[in-house]
């Protein structure tokens, strides 16, 4: 169906059971090309999508102690001894998402004794992996900053902290 301005507009009897379209009998019986279904409609992808995706696959990682910087992940901290607040799976990532491709920047901090190249590239290939079978958009980069390793005897230091509050 034609609008006022000649472009095609979307016409529910085409698609009610029950109805018939206007066409002629010969062009009824030959079956109607349908567009592929990527070229009607659009689907965006926000920043905050990709961010989560990213962290999530990032964490997974065995030697990912935490992610984000110092100030980020005190914050944070923060943030989830307030009732009701909760850890961001988002924290220590940060995107740049186009129409059909994505960068992603990182902040982690390792577990020492790890490899750290090693390491890198493990998270690297479980981002790109996951963010790319879950969005569909090309992942271009994946830049990974480590910020600091976190030492065997700082669980403890922190729960005996966690005590004297």
């Amino acid at each position: 169906m034609a609008s006022h301005d000649g472009t095609e507009r979307f016409d529910p009897a085409h698609t009610r059971p029950g109805r018939t379209s206007h066409r002629s009998g010969h062009d009824a019986a030959r079956p109607r090309l349908q567009e592929p279904s990527e070229t009607r409609g659009r689907t965006t992808i926000a920043d905050g999508v990709v961010e989560k995706i990213a962290g999530i696959a990032a964490r997974e990682v065995p030697g990912i102690h935490a992610l984000g910087g110092g100030f980020v992940r005190t914050m944070g901290a923060m943030r989830d001894r307030v009732p009701g607040g909760h850890a961001s799976a988002g924290r220590g990532v940060k995107v740049e998402v186009g129409e059909k491709q994505t960068a992603i920047d990182l902040q982690v901090v390792v577990e020492y004794g790890v490899s750290i190249t090693d390491l890198a590239t493990e998270v690297r290939e479980n981002v790109i992996a996951a963010v790319e079978r879950m969005t569909g958009l090309e992942v271009v980069e994946v830049n990974i900053a480590v910020n600091d390793v976190h030492l065997p005897d700082e669980d403890t230091r922190e729960i005996r902290e966690d005590r004297l509050r």
